[in-house]
């Protein structure tokens, strides 16, 4: 429920933050706005980390529909297994772009931490 819900609801996202969402196997996940009060940087990111796919300046649902019944899905061209969600003008700001490897995958997972 809590990767369903991802960034809805929230008024701000602090900057250099971002909401990193991990799926159990590589696929075509689509993602929206629907709920979503910020605008976003979206990207979708290889089971090996490189970046497959960036939407940016993703907007609020409601931009496109006020009752947030058709709220448009943004759907990777490649399978992911990764998806991060970063402020709106973050990718631009911080030169990312599709093919570059992103190294997250080599920091200790949650149960790894706590045997720290």
């Amino acid at each position: 429920k809590d990767r369903e819900a991802g960034l809805m609801y929230r008024n701000n996202l602090p900057q250099g933050h971002g909401m990193l969402f991990v799926f159990d196997s590589p696929g075509f996940y689509p993602f929206w706005m629907k709920n979503t009060s910020i605008p976003l940087d979206i990207m979708w990111i290889s089971a090996k980390g490189r970046i497959i796919d960036i939407r940016k300046n993703v907007m609020p649902c409601v931009e496109f529909d006020k009752t947030q019944k058709n709220c448009p899905y943004y759907t990777p061209i490649e399978k992911a297994k990764y998806v991060l969600e970063v402020n709106s003008g973050w990718i631009e700001k911080n030169g990312i772009s599709l093919g570059i490897f992103i190294d997250f995958l080599s920091f200790p997972s949650e149960s790894e931490r706590s045997e720290l």
